[in-house]
């Protein structure tokens, strides 16, 4: 349903970056100024969250741009807290612009007596009063299915269609790798998008964290390889995926990744692996270390999610921005014509 006013962004501290380009992106959208409303978010002296909305948001369209990242507990504390301000401040609706969403690792029970976090954090955004979500690649789909309220889900394969196009020109010893074998369906999708074969780095693991074997499933001798994956925690099943690959033969490894969660010893071994270079978004906000690091290069996600936001404001069709029509000219400033 079409809203009435005009779209309201506010931050938390999570990735501020990020959000003032979307609101850039939406003023140029707009043709007029849509920024950030003042508020603050701060901590008390125990580290309790306290919210203050400065403006008037009585009726308002209202979008939170929020990442659940590192220090995952305090933003998703953020997020609460500013939708039950906004709540009861009489928003007109409250959706939720969560570009990483955090504990989506935890949608399954794996063992006994281990809980499904992903639902209660669901749960708990449900009865914040939120009342819609935007997120960016889910760990898994069916998290969707944890909401009793409408969940747009993007992509950030159709990005990186367009980002491999533009970097690599010809396909033609191109090839799509997926790091596990849960991962095929999302790296099936960027294969068919950039018309590239497919392989699997198949690993068994011996306890979380860490692997104890990979195989190669597929021929790379000769084949650039391309690993896509929905995020990169301490980048040691990443590296290790690279080596199997170029001692199986491929000529060079680049990793396409959307959330750079980054933890821990990430950086230091990207920087010191065999992979030719990790693309990573901006969902999660990088640290210093990761802009200084040669290696990595970042594709920013401010153009879809102010496209999706508008889409939603205005009661037109999220999806469309899985196709490569509409993302073209989205991204038009960075890739020219067909990507290519």
């Amino acid at each position: 349903m079409p809203s009435l006013t005009e779209p309201k962004l506010i931050s938390g501290n999570a990735n501020m970056t990020l959000a003032k380009s979307i609101s850039r992106r939406m003023s140029m959208h707009r043709g007029m100024n849509v920024g950030l409303v003042d508020a603050r978010v701060e901590r008390f002296n125990d580290a309790e969250i306290f919210v203050e909305v400065f403006e008037n948001v009585r009726g308002e369209d209202m979008f939170i741009i929020q990442s659940t990242s590192k220090p995952a507990n305090d933003h998703l504390m953020e997020l609460l807290i500013m939708a039950d301000a906004l709540r009861r401040s009489s928003a007109g609706r409250i959706t939720a612009v969560i570009p990483y969403f955090g504990y989506a690792r935890q949608d399954r029970r794996t063992k006994a007596r281990t809980p499904i976090s992903a639902k209660l954090v669901a749960n708990m955004l449900t009865r914040a009063g939120i009342e819609r979500i935007l997120t960016m690649d889910l760990h898994a789909a069916q998290i969707q299915g944890f909401f009793d309220i409408p969940v747009d889900n993007l992509y950030a394969a159709p990005i990186f269609a367009l980002d491999i196009q533009h970097h690599f020109g010809s396909m033609e010893d191109v090839m799509v790798i997926s790091p596990d074998v849960g991962g095929v369906a999302r790296a099936r999708e960027l294969a068919k998008r950039i018309n590239a074969p497919l392989a699997i780095v198949d690993k068994r693991r011996e306890k979380p964290g860490e692997v104890a074997e990979m195989t190669v499933i597929g021929d790379v001798t000769g084949k650039k390889c391309i690993i896509v994956d929905d995020l990169c925690d301490t980048a040691g099943t990443l590296c290790k995926a690279a080596e199997v690959l170029m001692d199986a033969g491929a000529t060079e490894v680049h990793s396409y990744i959307t959330h750079g969660v980054m933890s821990g010893p990430a950086v230091e071994r990207v920087s010191k692996s065999v992979m030719k270079s990790l693309v990573i978004t901006d969902t999660i906000e990088p640290t210093q270390a990761i802009l200084d690091c040669p290696n990595i290069r970042i594709v920013p996600t401010a153009p879809v999610f102010a496209q999706g936001i508008l889409n939603i404001w205005n009661g037109t069709s999220v999806s469309s921005l899985f196709e490569t029509d509409t993302l073209v000219p989205i991204y038009e400033g960075l890739y020219n014509g067909n990507g290519a």
